[in-house]
């Protein structure tokens, strides 16, 4: 027997196992003893390799993203396998690809492969409507989402203040004259969600009105965000900047008035390569991956301890200023 297999029997998770074998608080008596029972019952024995730990480790750390070969999940499985590493685990790394069906089932062989923890990267994991197979699986390992949101006990979010960052940038271009503020976003994920409204708050801050015509949204490619601008300014809708929900849409964005040759301020999100290597450079939001995703393996290790981690941390974003959008001086004067 395992510590899975008496979480299992018990109906918690082995996080909570692992509090009561470790000698942890916040755990209820009633709980505390029906573990206790079936830890007694079958004669588990934790194995002495894994006491460090307080579990019966395999070392393992299962993570899923939709797509490695997007910069931002990149970066981040790049971070955590690195982060882990030096914790002494291995990574198992799947990516899901967007269909909801394939995304559970990628979760569901990671649990079959008996993993100590399972991290997901992005909001992407949050379905619209069923969400139940998150709480099953939060019942057996601990689990982590990076940017995304599920109030489920055992589900440990460490996220982005995007909506916060979104909401400053209105604010920053209003305050430099711009009136008429272009978004383009692609997916309605959490994280989406969160950065448009955070745009239409934004434009209700500063007194702007919310409209239809300057929300776009279009597929996760430079051609189609490209494309977008295009049959706005064929249009005749008229804006006079552009912020976007990820660095490839600015980028798309930035083509295409390259080619009317108009210049306007363009702000995109995710502080990628994308961003540093466009010409002129990208002023975009950096979304602290170099934070969340250390902070995540910080707490990953202390419930695997047994001890106790926040069900939500959210973070401050930075904005990195480059060639396509400067803060004003006074700005500046106050940030320094």
């Amino acid at each position: 027997m395992t510590i899975y297999d008496v979480a299992e029997k018990s109906g918690v998770s082995i996080a909570t196992v692992s509090r009561i074998l470790n000698g942890g608080k916040n755990v209820s008596e009633k709980t505390r003893q029906k573990v206790l029972a079936v830890i007694e019952e079958e004669g588990y024995t934790p194995n002495i390799f894994a006491r460090g730990l307080g579990l019966d480790s395999i070392q393992m750390v299962g993570l899923l993203c939709t797509d490695v070969a997007d910069a931002y999940y990149a970066k981040a499985v790049s971070i955590l396998e690195n982060e882990l590493h030096q914790k002494g685990f291995d990574v198992l790394l799947y990516c899901t690809g967007n269909r909801p069906e394939d995304k559970k089932k990628s979760l569901q062989m990671l649990l079959e492969k008996r993993v100590d923890a399972v991290i997901l990267i992005g909001s992407a994991f949050r379905e619209e409507t069923d969400n139940s197979h998150l709480e099953q699986a939060a019942k057996q390992v601990p689990l982590f989402i990076i940017n995304g949101l599920a109030e489920f006990p055992g589900v440990t979010c460490v996220a982005c203040d995007e909506h916060g960052a979104v909401m400053q940038n209105v604010a920053e271009l209003y305050k430099q004259g711009r009136r008429r503020i272009l978004y383009l976003y692609d997916a309605l994920t959490y994280s989406g969600f969160q950065k448009l409204d955070g745009y239409r708050d934004g434009l209700q801050s500063c007194g702007l009105p919310w409209d239809e015509a300057l929300a776009v949204r279009v597929e996760k490619s430079l051609w189609d965000a490209k494309r977008a601008v295009f049959e706005l300014l064929e249009e005749g809708i008229a804006f006079d900047a552009v912020m976007a929900s990820e660095d490839l849409l600015a980028a798309g964005a930035q083509k295409a008035l390259q080619q009317k040759e108009i210049t306007l301020p363009i702000i995109g999100f995710n502080n990628s390569l994308i961003a540093e290597c466009a010409t002129p450079s990208l002023t975009s939001v950096d979304n602290m991956l170099d934070t969340l995703c250390p902070y995540t393996v910080g707490l990953l290790l202390r419930l695997l301890k047994g001890g106790e981690a926040p069900n939500k941390t959210v973070v401050s974003a930075k904005l990195v200023e480059r060639e396509t959008f400067q803060l004003s001086e006074d700005k500046k004067e106050e940030t320094t």
